[in-house]
């Protein structure tokens, strides 16, 4: 290569060709041109030193700014440039003027939370009414259904998931603290709640103030419960939790007709529900479950029998509403199932469900990587030099577990591309091989173009089961950790 083929500036001083600008040049030339159109003073009162310039030099005056260039349309959102406003004197007040720009601060605030960070969770609600009334139809005559929306309904927004379920005909919401009680009944909820374990004493007036159902399995909190009810001429619902076996909470099973004559005569107690949880139900093997479902029927049995009207009768979770018809008793208790998840393969096919959270991500950067150069923390995954390399703004704070790296895939157009390297805090790669895509149009990722973390696109798939199968977890803890996340969450 001659130095007529170098770029200017860098080789072949004594050939510059015409129209060559030093580095020097450039730099006093963009300098005048921003003095030229900058106020004398700057947002704080100080005057417009050469400090100050290069402090502020940012702020090129609107008369020197370029009109917006055209871009290719992508859709929806437009490429990256177009998410930046052609006028930041839209984000200002009538007040700016000679003291410097007075910002709105309303309409800052109505930025898109989607167009802030390149990443959300995107919640189905038509998905979650239609699980409801999947399981609906797998119950008989007037069983009631309680969909459980605890941990913030598993990551997919507690409040809308509960209205959309209460429309598809749930009768009752299980939550899991008496915070999440209360955040649905200052939304407007006013359908029976039950706070699935029992809560600490000082929660009480709560309970009482904002009609929530607490679980009891002590004496010691059963008495200050009735006690502060009864001091204010109120009753005091509550539901017996039973240990069947599972050995978490409540009362174990052959000690609650003692436990009941403890607290019983306390004439503000109301028992409304008695339940208990099987820790088996999506186990393959049925011995267990038969076990705890056998000494859950003999202690309902039992309390009929000293005269103890146990309520609601509740014992089936999303696996023992699918697999379990004989323990639906009163009430099931809709958990994983609610939200589209099969809770084990045995209940695959036996009913039909649909995934309500999907993940997105836009690229904010595309390069191609040498052969042979790594990625990522570690360079664990080396560069086949027939690649673009994409980043996206997720990473495992975002929920996007580290335990997946070089170990999953993410759609775009259509088609699947393997993540690469290892995920960090907020960001993670993905690879676009150009050597095996020329038979389907040689793709040409850009910053801006969406991916899907999780979800479908045409025959592409990735799933929350997939993700939990590699981490050897369950579907719960992946929903979790992207839906209650610092990504926006957004619904359709």
């Amino acid at each position: 290569m001659g130095n007529a083929d170098l770029p200017n500036g860098f080789t072949g001083f004594s050939h510059r060709e015409p129209g060559f600008i030093s580095a020097g040049d450039a730099m006093r030339r963009s300098r005048a041109a921003t003095e030229a159109g900058r106020l004398d003073t700057d947002a704080r009162g100080f005057r417009n030193t050469e400090t100050q310039a290069a402090r502020s030099g940012w702020q090129v005056p609107n008369t020197l700014k370029p009109e917006s260039a055209s871009v290719k349309d992508r859709g929806l959102w437009g490429a990256a440039n177009d998410f930046f406003p052609a006028d930041m004197r839209t984000y200002l007040t009538e007040a700016s003027g000679d003291a410097g720009p007075q910002f709105d601060y309303e309409k800052l605030s109505q930025i898109p939370a989607v167009d802030k960070r390149w990443s959300w969770v995107e919640v189905d609600l038509s998905a979650i009414h239609h699980n409801v009334l999947s399981v609906k139809q797998t119950l008989g005559h007037g069983t009631k259904l309680m969909a459980v929306v605890k941990s913030d309904a598993y990551g997919h927004g507690a409040v809308p998931c509960s209205r959309s379920a209460l429309a598809a005909g749930a009768d009752q919401l299980g939550v899991a603290t008496v915070d999440e009680a209360v955040e649905l009944r200052q939304a407007g909820i006013g359908a029976p709640i039950l706070v699935l374990a029992e809560p600490p004493a000082a929660t009480i007036p709560l309970l009482l103030a904002y009609r929530i159902m607490p679980s009891i399995y002590t004496a010691e909190f059963a008495v200050q419960y009735a006690e502060a009810a009864d001091s204010i001429g109120l009753r005091a619902p509550y539901h017996l939790k039973v240990n069947t076996g599972m050995n978490r909470i409540g009362v174990r099973f052959d000690e609650v007709i003692e436990f009941m004559r403890r607290v019983s005569f306390h004439r503000a107690l109301d028992l409304v529900g008695t339940f208990t949880h099987f820790a088996t139900a999506d186990a393959a093997d049925t011995m267990e479950f038969n076990i705890q479902a056998s000494h859950f029927v003999e202690t309902i049995a039992e309390m009929r029998a000293f005269g103890i009207d146990p309520g609601i009768v509740h014992a089936a979770n999303s696996a023992a509403i699918i697999r379990y018809p004989e323990v639906h008793f009163d009430m099931v208790r809709l958990g994983i199932s609610l939200y589209g998840y099969y809770p084990c393969p045995e209940t695959y096919g036996l009913i039909d469900l649909v995934p309500a959270m999907s993940v997105h991500a836009r690229i904010t950067q595309v390069k191609n990587v040498p052969v042979g150069e790594g990625v990522s923390y570690g360079l664990l995954h080396r560069s086949s030099g027939f690649t673009k390399v994409c980043t996206l703004p997720i990473g495992y704070a975002d929920g996007y577990r580290r335990g997946l790296s070089d170990r999953i895939d993410v759609i775009m157009e259509g088609m699947k591309h393997p993540q690469v390297g290892a995920i960090c805090m907020d960001q993670s790669m993905f690879e676009v091989d150009l050597r095996t895509r020329r038979s389907l149009g040689r793709l040409d990722p850009q910053i801006g173009d969406e991916v899907l973390v999780v979800g479908a696109d045409g025959n592409a798939v990735v799933t929350i089961d997939e993700m939990a199968d590699l981490l050897d977890t369950v579907p719960h803890e992946i929903c979790i950790g992207f839906g209650t996340s610092r990504m926006a969450r957004i619904y359709t």
